[in-house]
């Protein structure tokens, strides 16, 4: 949606002015003097959410300040003894890890976003990386957070990593959304640099074996770092991006290998799917992940298609958000959501969200077949994550926002219909806010509302979003 607005309309609110804190110091300034002159306050951390959490209320007639934290980038500690680091919120993803490494560790969330987002946006919005089965989401690497409101500086006071003291105050915060204050820093977990991190994959005849598979590993619990179950769609058009092959016997040998797996195995292209892995860890523990992962893959008539792919399609994630932005240049509006629902309702959820969103396409006057493709990005002992793309080319419609909005909004209530969650990383932001009463219950909300009213009395932080 801003994309559009920026490219071919205009936003009815932006911000007043923008301001680049250094430290902590002069963030507690900022919001006392916010704070005594009635001003709104948006903390911007790397601009990347795709739930309209930085879209400005229309009504809001107080001037508004752009917080943006990213000078405060630093590592300001790592201590390799308790394996733990302080760092400011404004770091990004990609520069973190640049600095750890120096220390000989690792933080290893991993989101999509990781070349832009930030250490604040992750907690703010309860984020979850691609290599969570060894790193955690940010909940769990989560030790400390140090959070300025208009009320006071919040920050625990014993760094152990579980005390039972009450809630969990930290929670109060993870996935806030810029509703109670600004994150100025957090101590987290880190790792050690691991010794091995091997790429690989498994093709599957059919995309109901293929979750069968990704079942079967989430109850084991053996988890390599990332394993992400791709349907047939989105894996025709991971193989359809791959560059040509220059070298003439690679080109031989390609083809040698997709008659194997056609003719001799009986893959359908029409019907295979593939999981895309990760191993992280001693030599040892990846050893042993890999012999049990292959194993359950052949179970479910799986093979082996190597590194090279699984390599592909795990960078193939960081690509897709390009792809959607240059879209728009060919009349192609594209998105993509994520929900996690129980395994029993994997396949139906699947199943009717691509046709709650073909009918409300062919409703709303949406000339040729939407695009639809998904994914099993996580797997939980009771539960998983599916995520979703889906496009449609906008010739000829009238309002293209519009129509799209109201496809997102009918794909969003049949993802509820079928048991999954609002959301599993992306939040709520604005986008989802509609739904948050149906999923939070009202006495969640008032919970909520109550926080907001004891943290924030005046609204300084203004956003909008949640509640």
């Amino acid at each position: 949606q801003e994309l559009w607005v920026l490219r071919y309309g205009k936003f009815d609110r932006v911000v007043d002015l923008v301001v680049f804190p250094l430290n902590h110091s002069h963030v507690e300034k900022l919001v006392t003097a916010a704070s005594q002159n009635n001003v709104v306050l948006i903390p911007y951390g790397g601009g990347t959410n795709v739930t309209q959490a930085l879209m400005l209320p229309e009504n809001e007639n107080r001037v508004v300040v752009s917080v943006d934290m990213t000078k405060m980038n630093k590592v300001k500690w790592v201590d390799r003894e308790n394996l733990t680091a302080c760092c400011e919120a404004g770091i990004l993803g990609q520069d973190l890890e640049r600095e750890l490494v120096k220390y000989g560790v690792v933080c290893g969330h991993e989101p999509d976003s990781a070349e832009f987002s930030s250490l604040g946006g992750w907690i703010s919005t309860r984020a979850s990386g691609m290599k969570k089965n060894v790193y955690g989401n940010i909940e769990d690497i989560l030790i400390s957070v140090t959070v300025v409101t208009p009320i006071g500086t919040f920050t625990k006071t014993c760094e152990a990593q579980r005390v039972s003291s009450g809630p969990d105050l930290n929670h109060m915060i993870l996935g806030s959304e810029g509703n109670f204050g600004i994150i100025t820093e957090a101590i987290i977990k880190v790792k050690p640099t691991p010794e091995a991190e091997i790429h690989g994959s498994i093709i599957f005849p059919n995309f109901e074996n293929g979750v069968k598979f990704m079942y079967e590993v989430g109850r084991a619990k053996i988890y390599p770092a990332s394993i992400r179950l791709v349907d047939n769609v989105q894996f025709q058009f991971g193989m359809a991006l791959k560059p040509e092959e220059p070298d003439e016997w690679t080109k031989k040998f390609d083809k040698i290998k997709k008659f194997y797996v056609t003719k001799v195995r009986g893959f359908d292209p029409q019907e295979m799917c593939a999981a895309t892995l990760m191993f992280v860890g001693s030599n040892a523990t990846v050893a042993m992940q890999q012999k049990f992962i292959y194993s359950v893959g052949k179970k479910y008539g799986g093979m082996k298609a190597g590194s090279e792919n699984g390599e592909r399609g795990y960078f193939l994630t960081f690509v897709i958000a390009y792809i959607r932005d240059i879209s728009l240049d060919y009349n192609f509006m594209a998105e993509s959501f994520e929900t996690c629902v129980p395994w029993s309702g994997v396949l139906t959820l699947c199943k009717s969200v691509k046709e709650a969103i073909y009918q409300c396409c062919e409703r709303k006057g949406v000339e040729r077949k939407p695009f639809y493709c998904a994914r099993v990005t996580q797997v939980y002992e009771t539960s998983a994550t599916v995520y979703i793309y889906f496009g449609f080319n906008i010739a000829g419609l009238e309002d293209p926002m519009h129509t799209y909005s109201e496809v997102e909004e009918e794909a969003r209530e049949e993802i509820l219909r079928c048991g999954g969650s609002l959301s599993h990383h992306h939040g709520v932001g604005k986008l989802r806010k509609p739904f948050m009463a149906k999923c939070t219950g009202e006495t969640g909300m008032k919970m909520l509302r109550g926080m907001k009213k004891t943290l924030d009395p005046n609204n300084i932080f203004g956003a909008g979003n949640l509640m």
